[in-house]
């Protein structure tokens, strides 16, 4: 059996559906750089068919990274023929592409949702997936809900793709439901009873409801599957997707227990968990796996005794491995330019131009003055918050609060806004954040609901910096009509057709040794969101139409 295992990343399609992972254009195309230096074998792109921003991302990821020594540039469609045809017409600029379709296949799927019988359920797998055969040569067919569907029904289901022409069956646990025991004999059982199958690929979907995702993808390639579908990071909906670093090494440090490798640069992956993390404003717990803050540090006397002798007592990889600097560069308010430049370098920081340099450096040297140690995370914190790719529709130019006990909170904010317009007003609220909201609120009038709000101490200490994320949703904005796979970030559903009515939820992350101006930077940040892709969405939907999106 072949020993490659393919790499199928889907960050931007079905890790962009959780809940404020929204990303720009030019989010999404830096990401999709990234992906290409990571090596991975092919870059699902998006769902062209959700909307005219979402076909023209694809398009544009299909014209930049396509290229001839690149990835293969899939794009998602639901089984029927105006998605299939979105999908072929965005991703035709790419040297190689793929057309993934899906169908579900279990009997609640079936019943609650589709309404169809699994005679009808067979008869538009068959059409569909010959259709998108018709215009592509790379096929991919999902039966969706592979893990709870009938496995003699799913072997009829997947015999049909393969009649029909698909070249890769992806089989999903949708709802992570299945353990890697039973994942991986599901794969087993198809491999063995499904005729034609060995011209196919064989492909992991799974999702981290149960925690076992990255556990189930690596049953399923034990047992045949030679393409894993994963996420940056394990973003995705719900609980997330398999973690694609967790996958990668994996394979990678067990490689004679698996017996297959990937072609994946192993040293890009904590750059591409950095990038991924600063876009989505979601911080990389310190105890993840491989890209974690302490995934190769070591605390107790008897571990850092171990390691000092002889690495590999306590350490089953390499951090340089992964694209980490195994060595600590202290830095702090004498460190320069040079020494500064050095340590971004090492972790794996590519910034766009020498603005964006001096501009972190600025903040870097303003943190100094008021900590004593700036450590890594730190700085992380700070790339996170200064270099969000958001435009600044409005920028924060001054903050002042007032509180204190038996005090009214009262805030005062100064923005500065399109064409250089400063603006300044203040509020009253239950506390100093309330008040700098609703203040900020008056000057911007675009109604929102905070749907969540968290506060973390980046490192340990009085002088810590301070990471804030909300998350708001806009209230009277333009809803999506979408499919129910995908979606960025949503929060209403109607699913009877297999459609939903959506609105977005926007992240907004800010970094600060005054925890108060931290929040007010992160509001900032979500808000100049929400307009930026308003703004975005109706610029790149009249170059989709002028390229040859059509409505249904």
């Amino acid at each position: 059996m072949e020993s490659h295992v393919r790499i199928f990343d889907t960050t931007l399609r079905d890790g962009e559906q959780a809940p404020g992972c929204t990303l720009t254009l030019e989010e999404k195309l830096e990401v999709a750089r990234q992906l290409a230096r990571l090596k991975v074998d092919i870059i699902e792109a998006g769902f062209p068919a959700a909307s005219p921003g979402d076909w023209a991302a694809v398009h544009e990821i299909a014209r930049e990274v396509g290229t001839p020594d690149g990835p293969t540039i899939a794009a998602l469609a639901r089984a029927n023929r105006e998605d299939i045809e979105k999908a072929w017409t965005a991703i035709q600029p790419a040297a190689k592409k793929r057309i993934h379709t899906f169908m579900s296949t279990s009997d609640i799927h079936l019943e609650h949702q589709f309404r169809k019988t699994r005679e009808q359920c067979l008869t538009i797998i068959r059409e569909m997936v010959g259709f998108a055969r018709s215009l592509c040569t790379d096929v991919e067919f999902s039966p969706m809900d592979a893990g709870r569907s009938d496995p003699l029904f799913l072997r009829e289901a997947v015999a049909v793709a393969v009649e029909a022409g698909a070249t890769t069956l992806n089989i999903p646990d949708t709802v992570g439901y299945l353990t890697p025991d039973e994942y991986g004999a599901m794969i087993r059982d198809l491999n063995q009873n499904v005729p034609g199958i060995e011209n196919c690929i064989l492909s992991t979907h799974c999702h981290d409801d149960l925690g076992v995702a990255v556990a189930n993808s690596l049953a399923g390639v034990r047992d045949g599957a030679r393409q894993v579908e994963c996420t940056i990071n394990g973003i995705g909906e719900r609980a997330g997707n398999a973690s694609l670093e967790e996958v990668v090494m994996a394979i990678h440090t067990r490689g004679q227990f698996y017996g297959v490798q990937t072609q994946i640069n192993t040293t890009e992956l904590a750059r591409a968990s950095r990038l991924v993390s600063r876009f989505i404003g979601v911080p990389v717990p310190p105890n993840k796996a491989i890209v974690g803050a302490n995934a190769f540090a070591h605390e107790s006397g008897i571990h850092q005794d171990g390691v000092l002798k002889h690495r590999q007592t306590y350490e089953i990889m390499r951090a340089e491995t992964v694209g980490l600097d195994g060595n600590e560069l202290i830095l702090g308010k004498h460190s320069g330019r040079h020494a500064f430049r050095i340590k971004l370098t090492a972790m794996g920081v590519v910034l766009a131009n020498d603005e964006e340099f001096q501009r972190l450096f600025e903040r870097f040297k303003d943190l100094c003055d008021r900590k004593k140690r700036v450590e890594d995370r730190d700085i992380e914190a700070l790339i996170a918050g200064e270099l969000q790719h958001i435009p600044e529709i409005y920028k924060l130019d001054h903050v002042q609060y007032f509180s204190g006990t038996g005090q009214i909170p009262t805030a005062t904010v100064r923005l500065i806004g399109p064409e250089a317009q400063v603006v300044v007003d203040s509020s009253q609220g239950t506390g100093p954040v309330d008040a700098i909201y609703r203040a900020i609120n008056r000057i911007i009038q675009r109604p929102n609901e905070l749907m969540e709000f968290s506060i973390n101490a980046i490192t340990e200490g009085m002088d810590a910096v301070a990471e804030v994320t909300v998350r708001i949703r806009e209230q009277g904005g333009a809803a999506r009509d979408d499919s129910e796979q995908l979606g960025a970030s949503t929060s209403t559903t109607t699913s009877l057709t297999g459609r939903r009515i959506t609105q977005e939820i926007f992240s907004g992350y800010g970094v600060d040794t005054d925890t108060v101006v931290a929040c007010a930077h992160a509001y900032m940040a979500a808000l100049n969101k929400m307009l930026a892709v308003r703004q975005e969405r109706i610029k790149v939907e009249a170059v989709a139409y002028a390229a040859g999106y059509t409505t249904d």
